[in-house]
């Protein structure tokens, strides 16, 4: 009776292993193998474990990013995974959007190296230097730094009255730059960050005062596009990049500009070596690292780029918690990023269309790939 009643004490005891040992022999052994467009996405030696990579990008286009229409990710000049949707590939043209806004700030840097414009100086614009028009204080050092002072709501609702909308789309779309330096001051010159699409229509338009024989809408136009040309699209090998201007020949320098995601790669790198291409000096290194030093007004903004610090208002655009403190983005609307970090010798970009209520999910994934190397 004692025998039988150890045996039925033993069996009961076993019975949680064996139910465990069950359960072990049906679980699953780990995440599903990485399929093969995902892994034909990345090189063999992508300097990090080539199936995380493979499985961070491919979850990049997964439907809740919305739409991912390319990836390409850099190492040290090299591009180690490069992905695209169906219907688009290496010769598609993607709109920056406010990527843009990076583009201009290189050119206006290159016309400040030139002599033709002046950091800290009254920016040229000819209604504002009239006498006693509080304007005339604006810099350009101010204009780039996004603390003008001016005017402005960008991306409020209803939609139509935004200001960038206005001026890109409605009353302001045949003359971008009178719209924007038409606007009052709201607070005093270099006081308040205040995100503005239309400060960097601004830069345009000084850029096109400056470089054109002529005021002619032609001439504005083909001095401008032949300057970025020239002096950054050759030289940086970025020879598919096309700049949208308006009637008035003002280059829409806060958000249209085309490229391929290899050409958006290239210029994620031009920034990566300060404005060196091979060696060769294409701008002065302190212009670069002045894009790169947080605004006085808002630690996540530097000159016409986003820096990867803990923001002084707001939420954060990139993630400070989780990424090296040089990380630094150019951010277009629905989800464009040139993500670059020097330390890691690194350059992301992602392009395609998610609203901008789903973009923390993109955000999380781009991380995910930075966070890969070391």
């Amino acid at each position: 009776m004692a025998r039988r009643s150890l045996s039925l004490i033993l069996s009961l005891a076993l019975l949680p292993v064996l139910a465990g040992c069950s359960q072990g022999t049906n679980a699953p052994d780990g995440p599903p193998p990485v399929s093969e467009a995902a892994l034909k996405a990345v090189v063999k030696e992508p300097g990090v474990d080539r199936e995380k990579l493979a499985r961070a990008v491919d979850a990049l286009f997964a439907p809740e990013m919305g739409e991912t229409r390319a990836v390409i990710v850099m190492k040290n000049g090299r591009i180690v995974a490069e992905r695209y949707a169906e219907g688009y590939h290496e010769n598609t043209r993607f709109v920056s959007w406010s990527m843009a806004k990076s583009v201009t700030g290189v050119m206006i840097g290159m016309l400040v190296s030139d002599g033709r414009l002046r950091l800290d100086q009254s920016a040229p614009v000819p209604a504002w230097q009239r006498p006693g028009d509080p304007r005339g204080e604006i810099t350009v050092r101010q204009l780039l730094q996004m603390r003008s002072g001016l005017r402005h709501a960008e991306a409020i609702d209803p939609v139509y009255e935004a200001d960038e909308v206005r001026m890109l789309f409605l009353d302001g779309r045949d003359d971008m730059a009178r719209y924007a330096e038409d606007q009052p001051l709201e607070a005093e010159p270099g006081r308040k960050f205040e995100y503005s699409t239309a400060t960097s229509v601004i830069l345009a338009d000084l850029a096109a005062r400056v470089l054109s024989p002529a005021a002619d809408p032609e001439s504005r136009r083909h001095a401008v596009a032949d300057y970025l040309r020239t002096r950054l699209f050759e030289p940086a090998g970025m020879k598919s990049m096309l700049p949208e201007f308006d009637a008035s020949g003002t280059l829409v320098g806060g958000s249209l500009i085309h490229g391929t995601a290899r050409d958006w790669g290239k210029f994620g790198e031009f920034l990566r070596n300060k404005g060196s291409v091979k060696g060769a000096q294409i701008i002065p290194r302190q212009w670069i690292e002045f894009m790169v030093t947080p605004s006085p007004r808002e630690a996540q903004y530097g000159a016409q780029i986003w820096l990867n610090r803990t923001p002084t208002n707001g939420d954060a655009s990139l993630f400070p918690d989780r990424g090296p403190k040089d990380l630094f983005a150019c951010i277009g609307h629905l989800g464009q990023y040139v993500m670059v970090s020097p330390s890691r010798g690194l350059t992301v970009v992602r392009l395609g269309k998610t609203q901008d209520d789903n973009l923390p999910p993109v955000v999380d994934g781009l991380a995910d790939i930075v966070s890969l190397y070391r």
